[in-house]
């Protein structure tokens, strides 16, 4: 049962990234801590994965707070795969080039599926998606919703690097993400709250 988790979570941040990377190609962006890191890069020589850890970081005392600290050990160990996963697409993937609206079809789709595996496993990618499982867990409030809401935001600060016409294949992007995330969604909190329960039986039965 783990490794099978541990595969599908693996799978979801190998597709995120290279949905990522794909609007990287086009001089597009994304929104969340993935986007603000984008952002970054625009004018700092650090690599983009060295900055969505660092930008990450805040979000995690929300997430063992309210969250659970399994929850936020599996986060943290997700942030630091993808990080690598995305950087290291830079050097084993040749530059390519799509047309913007291609791009922003394929980098939403895979993004979505993406993140949508990694959250339905008891894992999540920080930031935004941090704050959007707390609000759905607190208030029921769609975590889809939360995550496009923040996204379009981080994206009209995003106009001032990338121009509006950039900024609009970028909102579309996070429209067809959102919307698979929000749409197929199983609360990854109640998964690791149910496998901390059974190891605890576990350990009570021996």
């Amino acid at each position: 049962m783990f490794l099978k988790q541990l595969w599908i979570v693996l799978s979801g941040l190998f597709l995120t990234a290279f949905g990522i990377k794909i609007l990287a190609q086009n001089l597009l962006t994304f929104g969340g801590t993935a986007g603000i890191a984008t952002i970054f890069t625009y004018f700092t020589s650090f690599s983009w994965g060295l900055l969505f850890l660092f930008v990450n970081l805040p979000f995690f005392i929300i997430s063992i707070q309210q969250l659970g600290k399994w929850f936020t050990l599996s986060s943290l160990l997700s942030i630091i795969s993808i990080s690598i996963i995305r950087d290291a697409f830079d050097f084993i993937v040749p530059a390519f080039q799509i047309s913007d609206i291609n791009a922003t079809v394929l980098a939403g789709v895979f993004i979505g599926i993406g993140v949508t595996l990694v959250l339905n496993n008891g894992s999540s990618l920080g930031g935004i998606h941090i704050l959007a499982l707390y609000l759905d867990k607190k208030f029921n409030l769609n975590r889809g919703f939360t995550i496009f809401v923040c996204d379009s935001l981080i994206i009209l600060f995003a106009v001032l690097y990338v121009g509006w016409n950039s900024a609009f294949y970028s909102i579309a992007c996070i429209v067809i993400a959102s919307f698979i995330i929000g749409r197929y969604k199983v609360s990854p909190i109640k998964e690791v709250k149910i496998r901390e329960e059974t190891i605890i039986l576990n350990e009570v039965a021996k």
